[in-house]
Protein backbone atom coordinates (compact mmCIF):
# COMPACT_ATOMS: atom_id res chain seq x y z
CA UNK A 1 0.00 0.00 0.00
CA UNK A 2 1.73 3.32 -1.33
CA UNK A 3 0.28 7.15 -1.39
CA UNK A 4 1.49 10.24 -1.06
CA UNK A 5 -0.31 13.33 0.43
CA UNK A 6 -0.26 17.02 2.01
CA UNK A 7 -0.06 16.38 5.91
CA UNK A 8 -2.32 19.09 6.61
CA UNK A 9 -5.07 17.10 4.33
CA UNK A 10 -4.32 14.30 6.23
CA UNK A 11 -4.15 15.82 9.52
CA UNK A 12 -7.66 17.13 8.53
CA UNK A 13 -9.70 14.17 8.05
CA UNK A 14 -8.15 12.26 10.63
CA UNK A 15 -9.07 15.14 12.98
CA UNK A 16 -12.86 14.53 11.96
CA UNK A 17 -12.60 11.00 12.62
CA UNK A 18 -10.21 10.43 15.67
CA UNK A 19 -12.83 11.65 17.92
CA UNK A 20 -14.74 7.91 18.00
CA UNK A 21 -11.03 6.74 18.63
CA UNK A 22 -11.84 4.92 22.17
CA UNK A 23 -8.31 5.89 24.29
CA UNK A 24 -8.49 2.46 25.89
CA UNK A 25 -10.69 -0.51 24.81
CA UNK A 26 -10.54 -4.25 25.98
CA UNK A 27 -10.43 -4.60 22.11
CA UNK A 28 -6.81 -2.74 21.17
CA UNK A 29 -7.39 -3.16 17.87
CA UNK A 30 -10.17 0.00 18.00
CA UNK A 31 -7.68 2.10 18.95
CA UNK A 32 -6.54 2.51 15.52
CA UNK A 33 -7.84 3.71 12.39
CA UNK A 34 -8.70 2.13 9.46
CA UNK A 35 -6.57 2.93 6.15
CA UNK A 36 -8.24 1.79 2.84
CA UNK A 37 -6.47 3.01 -0.78
CA UNK A 38 -8.11 2.13 -3.51
CA UNK A 39 -6.63 3.85 -6.68
CA UNK A 40 -6.86 7.68 -5.76
CA UNK A 41 -9.16 7.87 -2.69
CA UNK A 42 -7.90 7.03 0.68
CA UNK A 43 -10.79 5.70 3.07
CA UNK A 44 -10.51 6.10 6.52
CA UNK A 45 -12.75 4.14 9.53
CA UNK A 46 -12.90 4.52 13.01
CA UNK A 47 -14.76 2.88 15.24
CA UNK A 48 -15.93 2.06 18.93
CA UNK A 49 -18.85 -0.40 18.02
CA UNK A 50 -21.45 1.83 19.17
CA UNK A 51 -20.78 5.00 16.76
CA UNK A 52 -18.45 4.64 13.29
CA UNK A 53 -17.28 7.24 11.21
CA UNK A 54 -15.43 7.10 7.60
CA UNK A 55 -14.21 9.61 5.57
CA UNK A 56 -12.44 9.82 2.16
CA UNK A 57 -9.45 11.90 1.08
CA UNK A 58 -7.74 12.25 -2.47
CA UNK A 59 -4.14 10.96 -2.63
CA UNK A 60 -1.63 10.11 -5.15
CA UNK A 61 -1.85 6.26 -5.31
CA UNK A 62 0.39 3.98 -6.70
CA UNK A 63 -0.30 0.58 -4.34
CA UNK A 64 -3.71 -0.46 -3.31
CA UNK A 65 -4.08 -2.01 0.07
CA UNK A 66 -5.26 -2.15 3.60
CA UNK A 67 -4.07 -1.71 7.11
CA UNK A 68 -5.37 -0.44 10.75
CA UNK A 69 -3.14 1.88 11.68
CA UNK A 70 -2.74 3.02 15.63
CA UNK A 71 -4.81 5.81 15.90
CA UNK A 72 -2.83 8.46 18.83
CA UNK A 73 0.78 7.97 17.26
CA UNK A 74 -0.58 8.76 13.58
CA UNK A 75 -2.07 11.31 14.93
CA UNK A 76 0.56 12.85 17.18
CA UNK A 77 2.79 12.73 13.98
CA UNK A 78 1.02 14.29 11.43
CA UNK A 79 0.06 16.95 14.02
CA UNK A 80 3.79 17.89 14.85
CA UNK A 81 4.42 18.01 11.22
CA UNK A 82 4.97 21.14 9.08
CA UNK A 83 2.88 21.04 6.23
CA UNK A 84 4.91 18.94 3.51
CA UNK A 85 3.87 15.85 1.00
CA UNK A 86 4.26 12.57 2.99
CA UNK A 87 5.17 9.27 1.56
CA UNK A 88 2.77 6.86 3.09
CA UNK A 89 3.84 3.14 2.25
CA UNK A 90 2.91 -0.09 4.12
CA UNK A 91 4.30 -3.69 3.85
CA UNK A 92 0.30 -5.18 4.50
CA UNK A 93 1.74 -8.53 5.02
CA UNK A 94 4.05 -7.81 7.98
CA UNK A 95 1.66 -5.13 8.88
CA UNK A 96 4.76 -2.34 9.08
CA UNK A 97 4.45 1.65 8.31
CA UNK A 98 6.77 3.79 6.84
CA UNK A 99 5.96 7.58 6.41
CA UNK A 100 8.66 10.00 4.67
CA UNK A 101 9.31 12.93 4.26
CA UNK A 102 11.82 15.50 3.14
CA UNK A 103 13.78 15.68 6.41
CA UNK A 104 12.70 12.40 8.02
CA UNK A 105 11.12 9.19 8.50
CA UNK A 106 9.00 7.42 10.99
CA UNK A 107 8.33 4.03 11.36
CA UNK A 108 5.75 1.92 13.28
CA UNK A 109 4.03 -1.07 13.45
CA UNK A 110 -0.27 -1.57 12.36
CA UNK A 111 -2.43 -4.17 12.63
CA UNK A 112 -3.81 -6.57 9.81
CA UNK A 113 -7.40 -5.19 7.94
CA UNK A 114 -9.31 -8.34 8.62
CA UNK A 115 -9.23 -8.03 12.46
CA UNK A 116 -10.66 -4.52 12.19
CA UNK A 117 -14.72 -4.44 12.69
CA UNK A 118 -16.83 -4.47 9.97
CA UNK A 119 -18.39 -0.98 9.74
CA UNK A 120 -22.47 -1.86 9.37
CA UNK A 121 -24.19 -1.30 5.90
CA UNK A 122 -26.64 1.12 6.64
CA UNK A 123 -30.20 0.82 4.26
CA UNK A 124 -32.15 3.93 6.20
CA UNK A 125 -36.05 3.61 6.16
CA UNK A 126 -36.82 7.63 6.22
CA UNK A 127 -34.39 10.47 5.52
CA UNK A 128 -34.23 14.08 5.62
CA UNK A 129 -32.17 16.90 4.39
CA UNK A 130 -30.90 19.84 6.37
CA UNK A 131 -28.76 22.80 5.73
CA UNK A 132 -25.38 22.41 7.59
CA UNK A 133 -25.40 25.40 9.26
CA UNK A 134 -28.96 24.44 10.77
CA UNK A 135 -27.72 21.12 11.66
CA UNK A 136 -24.59 22.69 13.31
CA UNK A 137 -27.00 25.50 15.24
CA UNK A 138 -29.19 22.76 15.98
CA UNK A 139 -26.43 20.29 18.13
CA UNK A 140 -24.52 23.76 19.38
CA UNK A 141 -27.71 24.62 21.59
CA UNK A 142 -28.92 21.59 22.67
CA UNK A 143 -25.61 18.90 23.51
CA UNK A 144 -24.79 21.39 26.30
CA UNK A 145 -28.36 20.48 28.30
CA UNK A 146 -27.70 16.40 28.23
CA UNK A 147 -27.29 14.44 31.11
CA UNK A 148 -24.20 12.89 31.81
CA UNK A 149 -25.91 10.04 34.31
CA UNK A 150 -26.03 6.68 32.54
CA UNK A 151 -28.43 5.59 35.06
CA UNK A 152 -30.74 7.40 33.06
CA UNK A 153 -29.25 6.68 29.52
CA UNK A 154 -32.53 8.30 27.44
CA UNK A 155 -31.30 11.79 28.59
CA UNK A 156 -27.52 11.00 27.63
CA UNK A 157 -28.62 11.34 24.00
CA UNK A 158 -30.66 14.28 22.19
CA UNK A 159 -34.25 13.96 21.41
CA UNK A 160 -34.94 14.52 17.83
CA UNK A 161 -38.96 14.05 17.02
CA UNK A 162 -39.79 14.14 13.23
CA UNK A 163 -43.31 15.30 11.71
CA UNK A 164 -44.04 16.13 8.24
CA UNK A 165 -44.54 19.82 8.90
CA UNK A 166 -41.79 20.53 11.63
CA UNK A 167 -39.25 18.40 13.96
CA UNK A 168 -37.92 19.39 17.41
CA UNK A 169 -35.02 18.72 19.38
CA UNK A 170 -34.98 18.29 22.93
CA UNK A 171 -32.42 17.85 25.82
CA UNK A 172 -32.49 18.25 29.39
CA UNK A 173 -30.51 16.82 32.73
CA UNK A 174 -33.15 17.20 34.86
CA UNK A 175 -31.98 20.67 35.90
CA UNK A 176 -32.06 22.41 32.82
CA UNK A 177 -34.00 22.05 29.48
CA UNK A 178 -33.60 23.18 25.96
CA UNK A 179 -36.29 22.76 23.26
CA UNK A 180 -36.33 23.70 19.65
CA UNK A 181 -38.33 23.15 17.04
CA UNK A 182 -37.89 24.50 13.19
CA UNK A 183 -41.20 24.65 10.59
CA UNK A 184 -40.55 24.06 7.12
CA UNK A 185 -37.51 22.76 6.51
CA UNK A 186 -37.85 18.85 7.15
CA UNK A 187 -40.08 16.80 4.70
CA UNK A 188 -40.77 13.66 6.39
CA UNK A 189 -43.93 11.22 5.34
CA UNK A 190 -44.43 9.81 9.34
CA UNK A 191 -43.73 10.96 12.66
CA UNK A 192 -40.95 9.53 14.45
CA UNK A 193 -38.65 9.90 17.82
CA UNK A 194 -35.37 8.76 17.79
CA UNK A 195 -33.19 9.69 20.76
CA UNK A 196 -29.16 10.21 19.40
CA UNK A 197 -26.10 9.89 21.46
CA UNK A 198 -23.90 12.83 22.34
CA UNK A 199 -21.02 11.60 21.47
CA UNK A 200 -22.34 10.84 17.68
CA UNK A 201 -23.63 14.62 17.59
CA UNK A 202 -20.43 16.14 19.12
CA UNK A 203 -18.65 14.47 16.00
CA UNK A 204 -21.29 15.37 13.93
CA UNK A 205 -21.12 19.17 14.77
CA UNK A 206 -17.27 19.16 14.05
CA UNK A 207 -17.65 17.22 10.73
CA UNK A 208 -20.17 19.86 9.21
CA UNK A 209 -19.59 21.47 5.77
CA UNK A 210 -20.78 24.20 4.03
CA UNK A 211 -24.09 22.61 1.67
CA UNK A 212 -26.53 19.98 3.22
CA UNK A 213 -26.21 17.94 5.35
CA UNK A 214 -28.23 14.08 5.22
CA UNK A 215 -29.79 12.66 8.20
CA UNK A 216 -31.10 8.88 7.27
CA UNK A 217 -32.33 6.08 10.39
CA UNK A 218 -34.41 3.33 11.12
CA UNK A 219 -35.85 1.62 14.29
CA UNK A 220 -32.10 1.20 15.45
CA UNK A 221 -29.24 3.50 13.82
CA UNK A 222 -29.15 6.90 12.33
CA UNK A 223 -26.54 8.31 9.82
CA UNK A 224 -25.12 11.68 9.06
CA UNK A 225 -23.55 12.43 5.77
CA UNK A 226 -21.96 15.61 5.47
CA UNK A 227 -19.46 16.75 2.49
CA UNK A 228 -16.87 13.68 2.24
CA UNK A 229 -17.70 11.76 5.97
CA UNK A 230 -20.56 9.89 7.11
CA UNK A 231 -21.15 8.82 10.36
CA UNK A 232 -23.44 6.14 11.54
CA UNK A 233 -24.49 5.72 15.49
CA UNK A 234 -26.78 3.35 17.53
CA UNK A 235 -29.64 4.98 19.11
CA UNK A 236 -30.39 4.84 22.64
CA UNK A 237 -33.75 2.30 22.59
CA UNK A 238 -35.01 3.87 25.89
CA UNK A 239 -38.28 6.35 26.38
CA UNK A 240 -37.65 9.67 27.00
CA UNK A 241 -39.06 11.52 29.35
CA UNK A 242 -42.50 13.20 29.55
CA UNK A 243 -40.78 16.42 28.65
CA UNK A 244 -44.04 18.55 27.90
CA UNK A 245 -44.94 18.15 31.34
CA UNK A 246 -42.12 19.98 33.20
CA UNK A 247 -42.42 23.45 30.84
CA UNK A 248 -45.02 25.95 33.10
CA UNK A 249 -47.79 27.13 30.86
CA UNK A 250 -48.26 29.93 33.68
CA UNK A 251 -45.27 31.41 34.33
CA UNK A 252 -46.56 35.58 34.44
CA UNK A 253 -43.74 37.72 35.49
CA UNK A 254 -41.78 39.21 32.67
CA UNK A 255 -38.21 39.88 32.39
CA UNK A 256 -36.50 41.51 29.49
CA UNK A 257 -32.80 41.91 29.54
CA UNK A 258 -29.80 42.49 26.56
CA UNK A 259 -28.28 38.85 26.80
CA UNK A 260 -24.54 40.06 27.19
CA UNK A 261 -24.77 42.32 30.02
CA UNK A 262 -26.39 39.82 31.65
CA UNK A 263 -23.92 37.03 30.92
CA UNK A 264 -21.12 38.86 31.71
CA UNK A 265 -22.71 40.15 35.23
CA UNK A 266 -23.33 36.23 35.95
CA UNK A 267 -19.72 35.42 35.18
CA UNK A 268 -18.47 38.34 37.75
CA UNK A 269 -20.70 37.76 40.15
CA UNK A 270 -20.48 34.11 40.17
CA UNK A 271 -16.77 34.12 40.91
CA UNK A 272 -18.01 34.94 44.46
CA UNK A 273 -20.55 32.25 44.41
CA UNK A 274 -20.27 29.05 47.24
CA UNK A 275 -18.00 26.75 45.06
CA UNK A 276 -20.09 23.45 45.84
CA UNK A 277 -23.93 25.52 45.21
CA UNK A 278 -22.82 27.74 42.31
CA UNK A 279 -25.82 29.81 43.75
CA UNK A 280 -26.50 33.37 42.13
CA UNK A 281 -29.55 35.51 43.36
CA UNK A 282 -32.11 37.38 40.97
CA UNK A 283 -34.10 39.96 42.67
CA UNK A 284 -36.48 41.34 40.61
CA UNK A 285 -38.53 44.73 41.37
CA UNK A 286 -39.73 47.44 38.78
CA UNK A 287 -37.50 47.73 35.95
CA UNK A 288 -34.38 46.31 37.96
CA UNK A 289 -32.66 43.36 38.42
CA UNK A 290 -29.95 42.66 41.33
CA UNK A 291 -27.58 40.11 40.47
CA UNK A 292 -26.08 38.64 43.56
CA UNK A 293 -24.28 35.85 45.49
CA UNK A 294 -22.11 35.04 48.84
CA UNK A 295 -20.10 32.55 49.97
CA UNK A 296 -20.77 32.23 53.29
CA UNK A 297 -17.60 29.79 53.75
CA UNK A 298 -15.30 32.15 52.99
CA UNK A 299 -16.60 35.10 53.22
CA UNK A 300 -17.04 36.37 50.09
CA UNK A 301 -20.10 38.35 48.11
CA UNK A 302 -20.61 40.23 45.17
CA UNK A 303 -23.38 42.37 44.05
CA UNK A 304 -24.35 44.10 40.24
CA UNK A 305 -27.69 45.46 39.03
CA UNK A 306 -28.18 45.23 35.47
CA UNK A 307 -30.65 47.64 33.45
CA UNK A 308 -33.86 45.55 32.31
CA UNK A 309 -37.08 45.58 31.80
CA UNK A 310 -39.76 44.39 34.68
CA UNK A 311 -43.12 45.55 35.45
CA UNK A 312 -44.25 42.50 37.62
CA UNK A 313 -44.17 41.73 41.43
CA UNK A 314 -41.09 42.36 43.26
CA UNK A 315 -39.38 38.23 43.41
CA UNK A 316 -36.39 36.48 44.48
CA UNK A 317 -34.99 33.37 42.75
CA UNK A 318 -31.61 31.61 43.00
CA UNK A 319 -30.30 29.46 39.91
CA UNK A 320 -27.14 27.10 39.63
CA UNK A 321 -24.72 30.08 37.84
CA UNK A 322 -23.30 27.38 35.39
CA UNK A 323 -26.73 26.62 33.85
CA UNK A 324 -27.70 30.19 33.65
CA UNK A 325 -24.07 30.93 31.95
CA UNK A 326 -24.26 27.82 29.77
CA UNK A 327 -27.54 28.44 28.56
CA UNK A 328 -27.14 32.82 27.81
CA UNK A 329 -24.08 31.65 25.77
CA UNK A 330 -25.88 28.94 23.98
CA UNK A 331 -28.17 31.88 22.34
CA UNK A 332 -27.51 34.55 19.98
CA UNK A 333 -29.96 36.78 20.61
CA UNK A 334 -29.23 40.57 21.35
CA UNK A 335 -32.56 40.42 24.40
CA UNK A 336 -33.91 37.44 25.99
CA UNK A 337 -36.92 36.65 27.94
CA UNK A 338 -37.13 35.23 31.13
CA UNK A 339 -40.74 34.31 32.13
CA UNK A 340 -40.78 33.01 36.03
CA UNK A 341 -43.82 32.19 38.14
CA UNK A 342 -42.34 32.05 41.77
CA UNK A 343 -39.43 31.24 43.52
CA UNK A 344 -39.68 27.81 43.54
CA UNK A 345 -40.54 27.12 39.92
CA UNK A 346 -38.79 26.66 36.56
CA UNK A 347 -38.33 29.76 34.50
CA UNK A 348 -38.40 29.74 31.01
CA UNK A 349 -35.93 31.70 28.97
CA UNK A 350 -35.97 32.48 25.18
CA UNK A 351 -34.70 34.88 22.31
CA UNK A 352 -37.13 38.14 22.67
CA UNK A 353 -36.84 37.70 18.94
CA UNK A 354 -37.25 34.13 17.54
CA UNK A 355 -35.46 33.40 14.24
CA UNK A 356 -38.54 32.83 10.99
CA UNK A 357 -38.81 29.04 10.89
CA UNK A 358 -37.13 28.44 14.61
CA UNK A 359 -38.25 28.61 18.07
CA UNK A 360 -36.13 28.41 20.78
CA UNK A 361 -37.41 27.22 24.47
CA UNK A 362 -34.90 26.52 27.24
CA UNK A 363 -35.99 25.75 31.27
CA UNK A 364 -33.77 26.04 34.26
CA UNK A 365 -34.69 24.93 37.70
CA UNK A 366 -34.15 26.94 40.76
CA UNK A 367 -32.38 26.32 44.06
CA UNK A 368 -33.58 27.25 47.05
CA UNK A 369 -32.32 30.40 48.34
CA UNK A 370 -29.63 30.91 51.20
CA UNK A 371 -30.98 32.09 54.33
Amino acid sequence: MKFTVASSELQKTLTKISGVVPSKSTLPILENILFDLSKNTLHLAATDLEVSMSASLEVKGSEDGKIAVPARRIMETIRALPDVQLAFAADVAANKIKMVTETGEYALVGESSEEFPVIPQFKGEEKITLNGELLRRLIARTIFSVSADELRPAMTGVLLQLAPKEFRAVATDGHRLVRISYSGVAQTKSKKDIIIPAKALGLVGKSIEEGESTVVMDAAHVQFTCGNTTLTSRLIEENYPNYESVIPLDNDKSLTVNREMLLASVRRVALYSNMTTRQVRFSLKKNELRVAAEDIDFGGEAKEKVACEYKDDELEIGFNSSYVIDMLSHMDADEIVFKFSSSVRAAIVSPAKQREGEDILMLVMPMRLNA
